[in-house]
């Protein structure tokens, strides 16, 4: 199984919106991908939540059977449709993969 995780910290503004209202976008955007290929497992996005800490204003934890499962997904023509949004709110990113 591959583990793909991946934050993201918003820009104050871009595109236009808020910080906040770019991360519900992110998120709307993100959660409609679930399940879009075959082999992809647990999927969850949450926002930063005020009270707890977080460095980050959005995070992706998802679950992929395998390699080829999580670059199906990295590949799929909705998955890069997000990319020039993304790129656009965005002030950093990290991403981590790894094998279990």
């Amino acid at each position: 199984m591959i583990k793909h995780i991946v934050m993201w910290k918003l820009k104050d503004a871009a595109e236009g919106a808020d910080r906040a209202t770019n991360a519900r976008k992110m998120k709307e955007l993100l959660d409609a991908c679930n399940g879009i290929v075959p082999g992809m497992g647990k999927f969850e996005v949450a926002l930063a939540q005020p009270g707890l800490e977080a460095t980050y204003d959005v995070v992706l934890y998802s679950e992929f059977a395998d390699k080829a499962a999580l670059d199906g997904y990295l590949e799929h023509p909705q998955h890069q449709a997000l990319k020039p949004f993304f790129a656009a709110v965005r002030d950093e990113r990290q991403c981590m993969d790894y094998e279990v």
